[in-house]
């Protein structure tokens, strides 16, 4: 994973470039020898055969990570404090009550991060708009996040920083058996 900042005045145009600048430094640090990533029709960023990878940013930073060998990655960066009303809306209320505190470990801004993460990882699932972020389940199993839509499941890792959630999903094919860890 690495991360790019954004240049003034901030705006789309930087975030772009500083989004495909931390990707070529992911795909260096993977041992990739291209370190081009083009946009699909649909806005995607199409990473090299062999290199999956994702690509997130705010205004003031980017982050993308790619992964060898696996089949899709997700990676989000959050940056907004998530209100109750908010998190009432993309959360279901058993996550709410499960993963938040003061019973879980993480926050509404880190779980809506999980999600976005999760959302790129399996987005192959459904067709656009039928398939929304907030429709993946969390939960926890044995301390590792898993994010759950239509019967497929990825492992999510999150680190939580004070104005920042950072989350990453991989989807490495055939049934997931690892664990997922929360650093801080």
């Amino acid at each position: 994973m690495e991360t790019s900042p954004v240049p003034p005045p901030h705006g789309p145009a930087e975030q772009f470039t500083a989004g495909r600048r931390a990707a070529a430094a992911a795909l260096a640090a993977a041992g990739s020898i291209e370190r081009t990533v083009p946009r699909a029709r649909d806005g995607r960023p199409l990473f090299p055969q062999g290199f999956a990878g994702s690509i997130s940013h705010t205004g003031r930073l980017a982050i993308a990570a790619v992964v060898p060998g696996a089949e899709t990655v997700g990676v989000d960066i959050e940056p907004t404090v998530m209100t109750p009303r908010v998190a009432a809306f993309f959360l279901r209320e058993q996550e709410r009550r499960l993963l938040l505190a003061p019973i879980g470990h993480y926050t509404a801004r880190d779980l809506f991060a999980a999600k976005e993460a999760a959302f790129k990882a399996m987005n192959h699932i459904g067709t656009l708009g039928e398939f929304l972020f907030w429709q993946i389940d969390l939960s926890q199993s044995d301390g590792a996040l898993i994010a759950t839509y239509r019967g497929e499941s990825v492992p999510l890792w999150i680190r939580s920083e004070a104005d920042l959630s950072f989350a990453v999903a991989i989807r490495r094919g055939g049934s997931w058996d690892g664990r997922s860890r929360r650093t801080h």
